[in-house]
């Protein structure tokens, strides 16, 4: 048996010692520096002395010292996911839904180019990004001021969004969430299916969702001789707040035929408002929302709700960040580029069928 260290030994004998450069380095005959550069592809090494040392390291089990492998490049290798929307919002007792498959996808995607994913709750006030050791992060959906951008300005870290920001300052790089076509998609299945007096709950904040969401109701409603029914419901409120505008609009507005409830929290608490004014969905008023997810496919009736491809998404915006990390370019005063999301889907359901769609 070899007495160096770093031999293997016997299953009942000491624990053999994980191998190290130096370990790879004498085994190809090559210095210690070129290991480290050919594992990390760095230097001028021959292609082939590169392959030939990375399969001699992989065959004695070498593993790289990522933290000190960290402090040599100055990298966390992390990137932080944040957003000011409340749980109530985005995620719900469950904590599954529009933030958590965002997470999942993004999570994935980091994980291919060697970074770490941290989840941050939302982000309200405080100092929540300021002590995390990121390199960057992708904000979901952010408002006007939004705290978790002040908070990543106030550090220097470059961040990308999720969704059009609606701050005039804005300098980042976002991924198109497309909100004004999705809202253009459910009132345009509302109007197919008969309705003629559709009204709009959004949020109560700026987020482009809801400003986008306005401005595209508005445009039906002048195209298609529509009066303009909006309300708004504080996101932190969740189901009761959106039970609480939608049994206010009915009470004030008799006439709705089709309530389009962006956030799907708020939807869900139409639903209920509708049948507690002794109403039928959908036979007396259509609901529809925006995110297909969990809450969409188990509320009774299954709403209505568009695909946003947030898988593909939320990938668009990890590749997004990591290209922004590799040019440096967290000052502020570059202008914003824009990577649209997929085509959003409609995905029809039980809430909103009342005839047979065209075609």
């Amino acid at each position: 048996m070899s007495s160096s260290g770093s031999a293997s030994g016997s299953a009942d004998g000491p624990r053999r010692r994980p191998p190290t450069i130096a370990d790879v380095a004498r085994a190809a005959s090559v210095s210690p520096t070129t290991v480290s550069h050919s594992l990390n592809g760095l230097g001028k090494v021959d292609p082939r002395t590169r392959e030939r040392i990375k399969q001699i390291a992989a065959e004695l089990g070498y593993r790289p010292n990522l933290r000190a492998q960290r402090l040599r490049q100055g990298q966390a290798k992390t990137i932080a996911l944040a957003s000011s929307m409340p749980l109530a919002v985005a995620g719900g007792p469950s904590r599954l839904g529009f933030y958590m498959e965002v997470a999942a996808a993004a999570a994935e995607r980091a994980m291919v180019h060697g970074y770490a994913l941290v989840l941050v709750p939302p982000v309200r006030s405080g100092a929540a990004l300021l002590s995390l050791d990121i390199d960057g992060a992708i904000v979901v959906e952010p408002g006007e001021d939004d705290p978790a951008v002040a908070q990543l300005r106030e550090r220097g870290l470059p961040y990308v969004a999720l969704g059009r920001e609606v701050s005039p300052r804005t300098d980042a790089p976002y991924v198109d969430l497309r909100a004004g076509r999705v809202t253009e998609l459910l009132l345009e299945h509302l109007r197919e299916q008969g309705a003629r007096h559709p009204a709009l709950i959004i949020g109560a904040g700026t987020r482009h969702s809801s400003v986008d969401a306005r401005a595209a109701y508005e445009r039906a409603a002048a195209e298609h001789g529509w009066t303009p029914l909006v309300a708004t419901a504080p996101e932190e409120g969740g189901e009761e707040a959106g039970y609480e505008r939608c049994t206010a609009l009915l009470a004030e507005h008799p006439q709705i035929d089709a309530v389009c409830a962006l956030v799907d929290v708020f939807a869900v608490g139409a639903v209920r408002a509708v049948r507690d004014a002794g109403r039928s969905v959908p036979g007396d008023v259509m609901v529809v929302t925006r995110y297909d997810g969990p809450r969409a496919r188990t509320c009774e009736p299954p709403l209505t709700a568009v695909d946003l491809q947030l898988d593909r998404a939320a990938t668009d915006a990890v590749e997004l960040l990591l290209s922004r990390l590799g040019t440096g370019s967290a000052a502020p005063g570059t202008s914003a580029a824009a990577v649209p999301a997929p085509e959003p889907r409609l995905v029809a359901r039980a809430s909103s069928l009342r005839v047979t769609a065209p075609g």
